[in-house]
């Protein structure tokens, strides 16, 4: 891929040598760079609020990125989304606890299905980590979508991460070597051209040891062009798109710029924007 991989969710649970979660969070998440991200394109879009923002964070796992949110401003509160306990007990005790008591009064993780009416209130709505790709059919994607343009307020933004390319439709591992001290690996096991189904795994090699599948997914690759169609059918009055820049080497630079084009390459990176002006 042009960047690191990212993921959301487990299926399996079992006793390991390491902390999974924090070589998850070195491997594959940037909370900082996020809520950054976020908070520029509402101002790019609606100017500089005059007060602190709502976040809420859909298929939250620890809630990072929420804890980062609410450090960005003094107003600024936020709430993650998810349906396993595990990883949203884990946010609390290694997340939550260590922000300042003001903020973290400011932040919390709620068990929700996203595909309930009644989502919680909130200026900007995140699916990142590829997290919606788990629906696999645009009925119930749209039933998302929908929920989300209920629940965010006006002059208000959805912003979901994507990933595709030509390399995406074969069987490939990448092997990242982590600044912290392991390896972590991206492997896609398969893709089925007739539904767009992949199946993925994340491993790690700690302390001289390869621990296969710590976190796995079975996805929709979905493209571009259905998720705008999806947002615009949902209600939201416009899409944008933004490309991830690249190295000289190829890889992916981190930083992403407006486009109308994207560029025929084994792999690229891109958030898709839904406005509610």
């Amino acid at each position: 891929m042009a960047s690191k991989k990212k993921a959301s969710k487990t299926k399996r649970q079992r006793k390991l040598p390491f902390d999974k979660y924090d070589l998850y969070l070195n491997a594959v998440q940037s909370p900082e760079g996020d809520v950054q991200f976020y908070r520029d394109r509402y101002k790019e879009f609606f100017g500089a609020p005059k007060k602190g923002l709502t976040l809420r964070e859909d298929f939250c796992a620890g809630g990072a990125i929420s804890c980062e949110w609410v450090k960005l401003h003094k107003d600024n509160t936020s709430c993650g989304l998810d349906l396993d306990d595990e990883p949203m007990n884990y946010g609390r005790a290694n997340y939550i606890a260590k922000l300042k008591p003001e903020q973290q009064r400011r932040v919390a993780l709620i068990k929700k299905n996203v595909l309930e009416k009644g989502l919680p209130k909130a200026h900007i709505a995140a699916a990142t980590n590829f997290s919606y790709y788990i629906f696999r059919d645009r009925k119930t994607l749209t039933t998302y979508f929908k929920n989300v343009y209920s629940s965010v307020h006006s002059k208000g933004l959805f912003i979901v991460d994507m990933f595709g390319g030509t390399a995406c439709t074969d069987a490939s591992q990448d092997r990242i070597p982590i600044r912290s001290g392991f390896t972590y690996y991206w492997e896609q096991k398969d893709f089925d051209p007739a539904t767009n189904y992949a199946n993925f795994g994340i491993h790690f090699r700690y302390k001289g040891k390869l621990y296969k599948n710590v976190f796995t997914y079975e996805w929709r690759m979905w493209s571009i062009p259905e998720i705008k169609e999806i947002m615009l059918e949902a209600g939201f009055d416009d899409v944008a798109i933004y490309w991830e820049g690249s190295k000289r080497d190829g890889s992916g630079n981190g930083k992403f710029d407006r486009v109308t084009e994207g560029e025929a390459c084994l792999s690229w990176i891109a958030y898709v924007i839904g406005i509610k002006k």
